[in-house]
């Protein structure tokens, strides 16, 4: 399995960006695919998860309303729009796939990870 990640950048506060996940190796059917952030001198934290069988969505309460996961299965591609940019929201971005139908927000529970992908919000 290999994740790829892109999509990162500089942008100003208030700004959007749209990163993308593109997977290979295996279907993706059963799994739930998630991003996550690490902003240095943190742990890595969850940010957003999707069911990839039925499309579910789950965000932690720090971008709800603010980011979007999506996927589109023809193209095995996982996305996260992001607006309403924040300088907090300064990370390394990476994302990740979990053998799992449950979403777990903790990065053990994942199996495989992308390189990540750095975004960076001016204010």
């Amino acid at each position: 399995v290999q994740l790829q990640a892109s999509g990162g950048g500089l942008v100003q506060a208030g700004d959007s960006l749209r990163l993308s996940c593109a997977a290979s190796g295996r279907t993706f059917t059963g799994y739930v695919m998630s991003w996550f952030r690490q902003a240095p001198g943190k742990e890595r934290e969850f940010v957003a998860a999707i069911r990839w069988s039925d499309g579910s969505t789950y965000y932690a309460d720090s971008v709800k309303g603010r980011f979007t996961i999506s996927r589109d299965t023809a193209k095995s591609t996982v996305y996260l729009q992001m607006n309403s940019l924040k300088p907090g929201d300064t990370a390394v971005y990476y994302c990740a796939a979990d053998r799992t139908w449950n979403v777990h927000t903790s990065t053990r529970s994942y199996d495989y990870w992308g390189q990540g992908t750095q975004v960076t919000v001016s204010s």
